[in-house]
C-alpha cells in the first residue's frame, strides 16, 4: 500500500519564501488523533520563525494553532471521536505542527469546538488561552483552580494588574481569564480605539500606549506612597522599545513583571531581519526588588492540570458558557496554501494587525 502524504508549509531559511513540501500522513496510535486541518491562526511566533529563524532548524514545519475535523483516532483516545470539530495548540513534534493538511497529535492538545461556534472563530482561542493561563499561574503565581469553587475569591483580588498590549489576542484572553477568577483591578494599555471593547471584556480603565505621557499618566493615577503602583504587570508585546523600556519606568520594588518572549530588540521590516533576546531580566534597567519573568508558553504542559484539562475541558467550557469570547478575526485569502500563508506573513511583517487575529485556510475545500 502506498504511503499517504500531504502538503505542508515549510521554512527553508530565514526570510526566504515559504515552500510547500510533501510529508507522510502518520496514522494515530495510543491517545493520538489525526486531524484534517481546515484553518490556522497567525501568531507573532510565525514571524519570529520565518524572518528571524528563532529556535528553528530548517527545513521546518511551523504553526501551532490547528483547527479541523478528526478523521482517525488511536485505541486509547477517550474524549474525542471521528467527525468532531476541534481546535488545538500543538507544537512539540513536526507531526503536531499546524501548517500542514494533516496533524497527528495527542488528544490533550485539542478541544472540541462547542455548538454555535465555527472553526474560524474557535481557532483564535487556544494558543492565547494557554498563554494566559500559563502566565497567570506560572509567572504571576496566582492560582487557577479547576473547577472554580462556588463563590471563589482569589488571593490578591484587590491588587492592580497592568496589562500592556491588552488588545492583542493574548491580552484579550488574559483579561477574560483574570475576570473569570475574580480579579477586578485590571488596567489596560492599548490603542484607544479598543477601549470600549476592552472594558466590556473586563478592563477597569484603559490608557493609550502611543501617548508620550503614558508612563507618567499611569504613575500619577495609581502611585501612592512607597507601594508599587502595579504589583503585577503583564507585557503581551515584548518589544524592548515599545513596551519593556516603558514598563521598566513603572515597575518598582515588589512588582512582578511577566514579559512574552522573545523580547524584540529590533522589529522585522520588509527589508530588515529582526533581532531578539530570550533574557527578559537583561532587557531593561530594572529597579531593585523587581521580579522579571520571561513567559515560556511552550512549557505549559509541565503543569499537570493544564496538560490534562486546559484544552480538552476548560477551553470548551469557557467558550460554551461565555466566560471567554473568540477574538475578532480577519480571514486572509489566497488561491492556495502558499499564497495565503505568504499574505498572512506579509501582514504581520508590516504591523498591519491590531485587535484581531489573522485566520487562513490550510486544506482546500
Amino acid at each position: 500500500m502506498a504511503t499517504r502524504t500531504h502538503d505542508a508549509l515549510v521554512i527553508v531559511a530565514p526570510r526566504a519564501p515559504y515552500e510547500i513540501h510533501k510529508y507522510p500522513t502518520i496514522p494515530p496510535v495510543g491517545d493520538e488523533i489525526l486531524v484534517h486541518v481546515k484553518f490556522t491562526a497567525s501568531t507573532p511566533l510565525d514571524l519570529h520563525e520565518a524572518d528571524g529563524g528563532l529556535l528553528i532548524e530548517p527545513p521546518y514545519r511551523g504553526g501551532s494553532s490547528s483547527g479541523g475535523v478528526v478523521v482517525e483516532v488511536g485505541p486509547d483516545v477517550k474524549h474525542l471521536k471521528v467527525g468532531d470539530k476541534v481546535v488545538g495548540f500543538a507544537h512539540q513534534q513536526p507531526k503536531w505542527k499546524a501548517h500542514q493538511e494533516y496533524v497527528t497529535a495527542p488528544e490533550w492538545v485539542f478541544g472540541k469546538v462547542p455548538d454555535g461556534f465555527t472553526i474560524e472563530q474557535a481557532i483564535t482561542v487556544p494558543e492565547s488561552l494557554v498563554t494566559a493561563f500559563n502566565t497567570i499561574s506560572t509567572d504571576l503565581g496566582l492560582p487557577t483552580p479547576w473547577p472554580k469553587p462556588e463563590g471563589y475569591v482569589p488571593p490578591r483580588a484587590n491588587e492592580r494588574i497592568l496589562i500592556w498590549g491588552a488588545a492583542s489576542s493574548v491580552g484579550q484572553l488574559t483579561i477574560q481569564v483574570l475576570k473569570f477568577y475574580g480579579y477586578q483591578r485590571l488596567i489596560a494599555v492599548a490603542s484607544p480605539r479598543h477601549n470600549e471593547f476592552l472594558k466590556k471584556l473586563g478592563a477597569e480603565e484603559c490608557f493609550d500606549y502611543r501617548s508620550p505621557t503614558v508612563v507618567g499618566d499611569l504613575l500619577k493615577t495609581y502611585k501612592q506612597g512607597d507601594a508599587p503602583a502595579f504589583p503585577m504587570i503583564i507585557d503581551c508585546i515584548g518589544s524592548q522599545v515599545g513596551s519593556v523600556d516603558k514598563i521598566a519606568k513603572i515597575a518598582t520594588s515588589g512588582t512582578t513583571v511577566a514579559i512574552m518572549l522573545p523580547v524584540i530588540v529590533k522589529h522585522a521590516t520588509e527589508t530588515e531581519a529582526p533581532e531578539y533576546s530570550m533574557d527578559a531580566s537583561t532587557s531593561a534597567q530594572w529597579a531593585e526588588g523587581v521580579t522579571v519573568r520571561g513567559v515560556r508558553t511552550f512549557f505549559y504542559w509541565k503543569n499537570e492540570l493544564f496538560r490534562e484539562k486546559l484544552l480538552l475541558e476548560i477551553m470548551p467550557y469557557l467558550l460554551a458558557h461565555g466566560h471567554v469570547v473568540p477574538n475578532r478575526f480577519r480571514v486572509v485569502e489566497g488561491k492556495n496554501l502558499l499564497e495565503r500563508a505568504t499574505n498572512a506573513l506579509d501582514l504581520l511583517r508590516k504591523g498591519a494587525v491590531s485587535g484581531e487575529k489573522l485566520v487562513w485556510r490550510i486544506a482546500e475545500e
